[in-house]
């Protein structure tokens, strides 16, 4: 109960409790980008949201909470039509890394590829549509993050 708590009130109150958390929400909304593609998450995207996130904030768990938690939120804006839609998400991932070019270098493009294994194979449309978010995002790394 109480570590749900924490997570409630570290979730309402990010931007003041959560150490970089523009970084945290900026991974978040790439990986809302490919979970949310389809409007749903299934099982499969929940547990590599999970494995990313313990990945990522490999020596802070309590972080990885905070990213998937945010990740859901974002995902939750999305469906209900809750101020952010998937096209605004776009927007703000793209204006963010013009904003802050090292953001760039956070794109994991091998991290968010293991989401696209998620996609059932007879939904070629979902692949393909996946496939055009991850090249968009590749895009984004060598433009602002001088890498690819």
């Amino acid at each position: 109960m109480a570590l749900n708590l924490k997570r409630l009130i570290k979730r309402m109150f990010r931007e003041f409790l959560v150490y970089h958390h523009s970084s945290l929400e900026y991974r978040a909304k790439i990986l809302t980008l490919m979970v949310s593609s389809d409007g749903e998450i299934n099982e499969c995207e929940k547990e590599k949201l999970k494995e990313i996130a313990f990945k990522i904030y490999k020596d802070d768990p309590e972080r990885a909470e905070v990213l998937i938690d945010t990740v859901l939120e974002y995902h939750k804006k999305i469906v209900t039509d809750n101020g952010l839609d998937y096209d605004d998400l776009i927007l703000q991932v793209v204006q963010e890394t013009k904003r802050n070019r090292r953001f760039a270098e956070k794109i994991d493009i091998d991290l968010i590829k293991q989401l696209h294994g998620c996609i059932d194979e007879k939904n070629e449309e979902e692949r393909i549509f996946q496939e055009r978010i991850i090249e968009f995002l590749e895009y984004l790394k060598r433009k602002y993050g001088g890498k690819s």
